[in-house]
């Protein structure tokens, strides 16, 4: 039985740990380790939070930039969620990737901290243009659960089930999960802490959509999203440029939780 009362949690990550796709800039961004964060403070009122993630950041940039905050932070807790902006780039290594992660499951564990990751869902069952990714996310999923096992890492698997391609679960760049999406991972993740309150019904199908596109409808909307995300995206990393650019975390320092609930 994992203990689930915690009194720091800090999360690392990119984008997804900041929260994009739940919310907005202009009224703020929630994301699922703000969820999560929610749900252990009804175990813990205490709880203090922080959260390091920073959009459009590498995994080794992750390690490289919010690893020594967090430690600094001393927290019993850490989420550390990174790799999906390295799988996109042309030039992917795995085990460079999951080395940085690795790097971070290292030294927080050895710091005390209990540590919970999380694998990736193929991105060609959210859109098809994705499919030459499928064996980046399959190799890198595997290395992640391989450096997990060896510093005692708890790993939420979101890669193995059905409901997390469904459209519903992500925003419309395929990039980032909706609110449901988010709602989803930190359900998963507090399932992998073994919350009290806490099960596996965040993996069960969502009921039929009878709105899904098919057919020419289907390919519109491929079509409508290479236009308005994919390609702006593209020349993004033709010109080095990056959508964190210039930003910084949101919550760089631990806080008391508000529950939205």
């Amino acid at each position: 039985m994992v203990d689930s009362r915690y009194a720091r949690y800090v999360a690392l990550g990119d984008s997804q740990t900041e929260g994009l796709g739940d919310g907005d800039d202009v009224r703020g961004l929630r994301g699922w380790a703000d969820r999560l964060a929610e749900q252990l403070v009804r175990q813990s009122p205490a709880l203090l939070y922080a959260n390091l993630a920073v959009r459009g950041r590498l995994a080794g940039q992750v390690r490289a930039e919010q690893l020594a905050p967090a430690l600094a932070l001393q927290p019993d807790l850490a989420t550390v969620v990174a790799g999906v902006n390295d799988l996109l780039r042309p030039r992917f290594d795995a085990d460079e990737v999951a080395g940085h992660l690795e790097a971070m499951f290292a030294a927080l564990t050895a710091q005390g901290t209990r540590v919970a990751t999380l694998t990736f869902p193929d991105a060609s069952r959210i859109t098809p243009l994705a499919r030459p990714v499928g064996p980046r996310v399959t190799a890198l999923n595997a290395r992640i659960r391989e450096a997990a096992a060896r510093h005692g890492v708890l790993v939420a698997e979101t890669a193995d089930h059905p409901v997390v391609t469904d459209p519903r679960l992500w925003s419309p760049d395929r990039l980032h999960a909706s609110p449901l999406g988010h709602a989803r991972i930190a359900a998963a993740v507090a399932h992998a802490l073994a919350l009290p309150g806490s099960d596996d019904s965040w993996t069960r199908d969502l009921p039929a959509d009878p709105r899904a596109a098919s057919g020419l409808r289907a390919l519109g909307g491929e079509l409508r999203w290479a236009g308005s995300f994919l390609g702006p995206w593209l020349v993004r990393r033709v010109t080095g440029r990056s959508s964190g650019d210039g930003r910084q975390a949101k919550r760089p320092e631990l806080l008391p939780v508000l529950t939205l609930d």
